[in-house]
């Protein structure tokens, strides 16, 4: 960043300067945010391993009543496991059945905003991404949330293959997950008239191999809203137990048949680590 400033001030035109000068403090305070949030966590870490208050503050050079401060201050350390800065939220346009025209899931949106809102809340912003079909973008971006099924997206659908634990797969019965662990088939109540469904969540590695990227979605719309019910509702223990290693798990979740809206979300697998695949 510091490269970055000097360079800055070489720019002669003052709106390029301006607009440079802007999108650099954004970056910034961007960076900002997180190391606060670094600095909670290590915090969170040392006092965990028996440290006290006045052995952390010496350990950090900082004074007691400093330390006590920076306990609480900043974004809590599970914020990770979103993204380190501005989120992308990406969700699938399909085509209506009687019009042929691009729409997307009253449903699937409802559970993007959640998210959005939910993720505001610990000072990480986000935007709204709407990938036409047949759901080719860019999956090689930094703090990508990306919520659309295998169906909608052949990319999608070829990493998520890679996933020895759980599988997507489709029968005469319709979608359903695989658990290739357990040897059990997880099936949406909704395909037979219930007011349950299921969905998945994972963290899967991006095409470049230079990251990962964090997948939800559901065998209907519903269970996509499960799976940000889920994540909303368990974010600490979800941090605690992966971090932000590749993983994946089935989620289930009970909505009211009227509203539309979640009531209850659970994990139904465990969260297989793919790293003890």
């Amino acid at each position: 960043m510091l490269e970055d400033l000097k360079r800055l001030l070489e720019v002669e035109d003052p709106i390029d300067r301006g607009q440079r000068a802007t999108a650099l403090l954004t970056e910034c305070q961007s960076a900002i945010t997180e190391l606060a949030r670094i600095r909670r966590e290590v915090i969170d870490e040392l006092r965990q391993r028996g440290m006290t208050q006045a052995d952390v503050a010496k350990a950090l050079g900082l004074t007691r009543a400093r330390v006590s401060q920076l306990a609480k201050a900043g974004p809590p350390p599970e914020r990770a496991f979103l993204g380190i800065g501005p989120l992308t939220v990406v969700v699938a346009l399909k085509k209506e059945s009687e019009f042929g025209r691009p729409a997307v899931a009253q449903e699937t949106v409802e559970a993007a905003n959640s998210l959005q809102t939910f993720a505001r809340g610990m000072d990480l912003e986000s935007t709204l991404e709407y990938v036409p079909p047949p759901g080719i973008f860019d999956l090689n971006r930094d703090n990508l949330v990306v919520m659309l099924g295998p169906r909608l997206s052949p990319l999608v659908a070829q990493l998520l293959e890679a996933d020895s634990s759980l599988k997507f797969r489709k029968d005469d019965q319709g979608w359903h997950l695989v658990d290739q662990r357990a040897g059990e088939v997880y099936r949406s109540p909704m395909d037979t008239g219930g007011n349950s469904c299921i969905g998945y969540l994972a963290r899967v590695p991006r095409p470049d191999q230079h990251g990962t990227f964090l997948y939800a979605c559901g065998i209907h719309a519903m269970g996509l809203q499960g799976v940000i019910h889920y994540v909303e509702n368990n974010l600490p223990k979800l941090y605690e137990e992966v971090r932000t290693r590749r993983f994946s798990a089935v989620v289930g979740c009970d909505f009211d048949p009227e509203g539309h809206q979640v009531t209850a979300s659970r994990l139904l697998t465990p969260l297989y680590r793919h790293d003890e695949a």
